[in-house]
């Protein structure tokens, strides 16, 4: 095995109570440094997103809620977005666990983790890997590139069924060696991209936007995460 030498790491478990969250500055968020998007908060010893604008509601065909499988996707796709500050290595392996109250089936509500994103006014970029807090059939695991503006993403993987989904205390995990971009629940992979676009920027984490009041329902309790060169 190579050796790799460690850039930075980072650990948390959300001690503080902010809005948005800081940390002394470690955090930057989609709202008040990307200004289009949402911010996140800390409270009681969770990260979670803030309301999001939610004026057009998420629809997709893959999740039942947009007809045809040609059709766009709807939704303003502000997502609640915190991103780690300064520099930090382009390979990066991430873990956090989930917080999960009150799963239901009306919402779309997901924990994510993002890897080498950038954060600046009214642009996000980077990769989002994330899975939806439900068991069962509806429960899916998806791996999102972020191109910049609001709403601008693209799918490059999602996977569907009972072993996709998250509960309470499972430990999800990401991570980006060179091209390659894997997701894991409780250490076992569930999903596998290669993509070439970014290669190079900051982890951190994001919520879905189109949950309704449920955004306190569900977010993280820990986070750790490790970067390479």
């Amino acid at each position: 095995m190579t050796e790799r030498t460690i850039v930075r790491t980072y650990s948390t478990d959300f001690p503080l109570d902010e809005n948005p969250v800081s940390e002394d500055g470690m955090w930057l968020n989609g709202k008040l440094d990307a200004i289009d998007f949402t911010d996140c908060i800390t409270s009681n010893g969770l990260i979670h997103g803030a309301p999001s604008r939610m004026n057009v509601l998420e629809k997709r065909s893959e999740q039942g809620n947009l007809g045809d499988e040609d059709e766009a996707p709807l939704g303003d796709y502000d997502d609640p977005t915190a991103i780690l500050s300064g520099a930090w290595g382009p390979n990066q392996h991430a873990w956090a666990t989930a917080h999960v109250e009150n799963p239901t089936e009306e919402w779309f509500q997901e924990v994510q983790i993002r890897l080498r994103s950038t954060v600046k006014p009214h642009s996000i970029t980077g990769y989002e890997i994330f899975f939806r807090c439900l068991k069962g059939e509806l429960g899916y695991a998806e791996i999102v590139r972020w191109n910049g503006a609001v709403g601008d993403w693209t799918s490059l993987q999602r996977h569907q069924g009972p072993e996709f989904g998250v509960g309470h205390g499972d430990v999800i995990e990401a991570s980006i060696e060179g091209n390659v971009i894997t997701g894991y629940i409780n250490g076992v992979e569930k999903i596998t991209v290669t993509d070439d676009t970014w290669t190079a920027g900051a982890p951190g984490v994001g919520f879905n936007f189109g949950v309704g009041d449920t955004y306190a329902d569900h977010g993280l309790s820990s986070f750790r995460v490790e970067t390479y060169d």
